[in-house]
């Protein structure tokens, strides 16, 4: 039987943006934008404090989307705490294509991991990432917040998922819109065609394959990169005032995208201090929240 660590362990775990454009369901960056846990076994019972974004509305419970990923690990290694306490400091915003829910998820696979001595041991990396795609029900999102910058992440046809990182450009920033009223990702698949026409999935297969030399080394090609043709366009009855933005901005020559499944709309931008970067936290619209945000490298991290 594992034993356990003595005394709490913490994690950070960064936003992401899944899609990018083309890359619907494979493609994910990190963002330096950080919520911070802490967890430590406990006699009984399971104990969850929150503070910060959405602390009003999850659930104080087992079934906390943490709580419920460090048990899944914790399965994994044959580990059976008597109980549990933790602690989350909540940043990301929640429905709104940032990531929420899978850096909850991986940020708790990496507690109940932590937790555990020599747990690094019981469950690698490649399982950390099946068991959060898994539970997620796709890798785009958990891959970025699991290791950090720009990763190719899918399924293979035996059901394993695969995450391969990939180079990014130094000068890359975004700057993320958030508007005030989510969208449920489950809202926004919902609004996908079973089937799309061979000619769309061409194209978005080129823009993809560009998009991931742009992020490389090459950023004058983010705007003809970003170019999506299998989703956003389909999600606009749920976010109109997004795709409007969206379409905007890629009328001026930004390259926007709607992030993850919305409603975030991400331009990619060319540093923290630049004037395109503050054209366009000043095109933020009224009653929303605007931030330039680094490209995050480092993944979740054990503090």
């Amino acid at each position: 039987m594992p034993t356990f660590v003595t005394g709490p362990v913490r994690v950070s775990v960064p936003a992401t943006s899944a899609n990018l454009g083309p890359g619907f369901d494979s493609l994910g960056l990190a963002l330096d934008l950080r919520d911070e846990l802490e967890a430590e076994v406990v006699a009984s019972g399971i104990e969850v404090q929150v503070e910060g974004v959405g602390a009003e509305h999850v659930p104080r419970d087992a079934s906390h989307l943490v709580v419920r990923a460090m048990l899944a690990a914790l399965d994994a290694m044959g580990a059976e705490p008597a109980g549990l306490r933790l602690r989350c400091r909540n940043v990301i915003p929640h429905a709104r294509g940032l990531g929420s829910s899978s850096a909850a998820i991986v940020a708790g696979v990496t507690l109940g991991r932590a937790l555990v001595a020599g747990g690094e041991l019981l469950l690698d990396d490649d399982a950390v990432l099946g068991l959060c795609a898994a539970m997620e029900g796709h890798p785009d999102n958990v891959a970025p917040a699991q290791y950090g910058g720009f990763v190719v992440a899918g399924q293979d046809d035996d059901g394993g998922f695969y995450a391969v990182p990939c180079p990014v450009d130094p000068r890359v920033g975004v700057v993320v819109l958030v508007p005030p009223t989510p969208v449920s990702t489950e809202l926004a698949r919902g609004l996908l065609p079973e089937t799309v026409p061979h000619a769309d999935a061409a194209a978005g297969a080129g823009r993809a394959a560009l998009l991931v030399a742009a992020l490389a080394g090459q950023p004058e090609h983010l705007l003809r990169a970003t170019r999506d043709h299998l989703h956003q366009d389909y999600r606009r009855p749920a976010m109109p005032e997004s795709l409007a933005l969206v379409d905007a901005l890629r009328a001026d020559g930004v390259a926007a995208v709607v992030s993850g499944a919305g409603p975030t709309v991400l331009a990619f931008t060319d540093g923290p201090d630049t004037e395109v970067t503050a054209s366009l936290l000043a095109r933020c619209p009224a009653g929303w929240w605007a931030s330039y945000l680094a490209v995050d490298t480092d993944g979740v991290r054990v503090l």
